[in-house]
Order: C-alpha cells, then structure tokens, then sequence
C-alpha cells in the first residue's frame, strides 16, 4: 500500500478504500457524503458502504449536477447542517468533489460564494475549513490534490475558487473504483487529464517541480499508452492505475494554471441546457489551442512530444486529433450541439476566466472568438 504525502496524504493502490474507514474514524463522526445519480444507480455506492464504519450514519446527498452549481452546493449544505454534519466524503468524479470542497467552504465560511472567487480576489478571505475525504471514480480531474473548485454561480458563470485551504484532508485514490466507468468516460476524464499536464507545462509562471510532474503524467498516459488501453480494455488493471496517477500529477502540475483551453471549455459548460462534458470539451478545444500557441513556445512544444514519445517533426495539434478520434472523441464542438450563435457569449466568459492569464500568450478576443470557430468545425 502506497501512502504518499505531498501536498495532502494519499492513498494509492488497488484496494485503498479499505483504508476509508480508519480515516472517518480519525476525522469525523457525522460525514455528508457528496456524490451523484449516476454512481448511485450504476451501484458503485455500495463499495463505500462495505468499508463504512458500523457506527458512522450514512447521510447522503445526490443531487451534484454534471457541472455543479451553487444551487446544488446550497442544498448539500441544508443537509450537512440539518444533519449536524462535521465533515465531508466526496466521492465520484471532479463533480461531486468539487461541490465537496464547496460545501466544505461554505460549512466554515459566511455565503455568498461568489465572494471567493478566484478572479475577485477571494483567496485571502479563505480560511480553515473541516475535514474533506476525496475519493475518486475517475481519472480525470486530479481535484482530489487540487486546490480548487470549479462551480456554475447563481448569476451563470462557471467559476473557480481556490485556495490551499480546499485542498482535500485525505484523497483515497482506488483505481479498482473506475473498473465500471464505460469507455467514453474514461476517454472525457482521461483527456481532461492529458490537457491539465499539458496546459499546466505549458503556463509560463516558473515551477520546474511542477513541470516535471505534468511531463511524467503526459508520458504516462500518452506516451506509455495508458489511456488508450484503459478505454479499450477497462478490465486493465495497469492502465487504471497509471491513469489514476496521470490524473493525480495533472492537478498537482495545475498548481501553475492552466491556460486558453480550459478558459473556452469553462465559457461552453457554463451553459446549462447543453450539459456539455467538461473532459470532453477539453479535448476537442485542445488541438486548436495548440496551433495558436505553437509559435510562441516551440521548446516546450517539443518537450511534450517527448512525453507523449512522437517525432519533434510531428504535427503535435494534428496527433491530438488523431488520438481523439481513436478514443471515440468527438471531432469538433459542432458535434457537441455547440452552435456559432454563442460565440459571443463564450468569447466574453474565456476572456473573463482565470485560466487566460497563465496561457503562454493571452488571447484577445479576437483571438478567442477564432478559436471557437476552429473548434466549431
């Protein structure tokens, strides 16, 4: 068994929800446990229930949306009070871990939420909150050694809060938990993966640690093929794990942002009546990011094809593509029933989000509004 301590203490092998129960005991007495329909219905709740401590309740809420809102984050936090919750289990993917650490936040800390919000400022009003156990059933987000949150506002905007303080007590990373998630899950997580590794390497602050951690995790899960065998063969073991891992560093890389990627697929799964998957976003928006970048870091463009173990002379935009397609990805938003009518109102929220400022050059919106027509198709 693999404990490792970072920046939070991990657990991380096959069979680490055992260790969930030790950990409840250690932490909390009365945990909300934050998830959603889906892990319930596909009966995945039931592992958590084979490790749960005989005299721990086992309070439940379901109701985190694919991309989680402050409605969803104010009806979790009736229940944790309601219940005299003292702690968070948050277990699923990015989603419900994210809404975890935003009913975390507001457990400990006065509403509105949009108060602490990355772009206004809010760090510095985030202080201690209870104790978070982030379980993950994906490998994808890496949220569960993140310290942020990503959550749609009252008012429409897909908003990041962050802080060291919202970083997870403890992350139980099992990859036996994503054995039952189907092939294009995994392939949407995984490529959220692949683009956290690539756009944190690619953010121009100076972290060479982080560099080297979203390098390993691009290797691992393009490079060494992980991805792809997970998403044709999910019974495979190795490759959930070296997934789980790639997904784990991704974060961990993230510490230095992200970059005009995440800024477009943010401005697109902020609107509600698509339910546009934010994985999925990531990777169809990732090859048009790529060729505007290109030209202003063709160094660390041929680190990455390193990583990913393609010629320096490959067309790295273009093998993104290739790989999406063989994943099962669709090739353009348009696909994704993203139409040109939006346009302006997705340029106005990339321009706005967080993540443009750590992109290698900053997109105008000019620049954004091209992007999204490329990845239109």
């Amino acid at each position: 068994m693999a404990l490792i301590n970072f920046v939070n203490r991990v657990w991380f092998e096959h069979g680490a929800i055992k260790r969930m129960g030790g950990e409840i005991k250690r932490l909390m007495t009365r945990p909300l446990i934050c998830t959603d329909k889906g892990i319930v219905a596909v009966g995945i709740l039931d592992q958590l229930r084979e490790h749960w401590p005989a005299e721990t309740p086992f309070i439940v809420f379901d109701g985190t949306p694919p991309n989680p809102t402050e409605a969803a984050v104010l009806s979790a936090l009736e229940l944790f009070r309601a219940e005299n919750c003292d702690g968070i289990i948050a277990f699923g993917g990015g989603s419900p871990i994210d809404l975890g650490k935003a009913v975390n936040l507001l457990a400990s800390h006065p509403q509105p939420l949009d108060q602490y919000e990355t772009a206004r400022k809010g760090l510095g009003k985030i202080g201690k909150v209870g104790p978070l156990i982030a379980i993950p059933t994906t490998a994808g987000t890496g949220t569960e050694v993140s310290v942020g949150t990503i959550i749609v506002t009252s008012d429409g905007r897909k908003s990041t809060i962050s802080s060291p303080n919202l970083i997870p007590t403890v992350a139980i990373c099992d990859p036996a938990l994503t054995l039952k998630l189907p092939a294009f899950l995994t392939a949407a997580t995984g490529m959220d993966a692949v683009t956290h590794c690539i756009e944190a390497y690619l953010s121009p602050l100076y972290n060479p640690i982080a560099d080297a951690i979203g390098l390993d995790g691009l290797h691992r899960a393009v490079g060494e093929g992980a991805l792809e065998r997970a998403v044709h063969d999910g019974s495979d073991m190795d490759a959930r794990s070296e997934m789980m891992l790639a997904a784990l560093e991704g974060a961990l890389a993230f510490t230095k942002g992200l970059g005009a990627v995440h800024s477009m697929s943010h401005a697109a799964g902020r609107i509600e009546r698509l339910k546009l998957h934010h994985g999925t976003l990531n990777a169809v928006i990732l090859p048009a990011v790529l060729r505007f970048n290109a030209t202003h870091v063709p160094e660390k463009m041929a680190r990455i094809a390193e990583a990913m173990k393609i010629s320096n002379s490959a067309d790295l935009p273009e093998t993104i593509s290739q790989l999406n397609e063989r994943l099962g990805i669709p090739s353009s938003l348009a696909q994704m029933n993203v139409t040109p009518d939006l346009i302006d109102e997705m340029v106005a929220h990339a321009c706005d989000d967080v993540s443009t400022l750590t992109n290698p050059v900053r997109p105008s919106a000019e620049d954004y509004r091209k992007l999204f027509l490329e990845a239109l198709g």
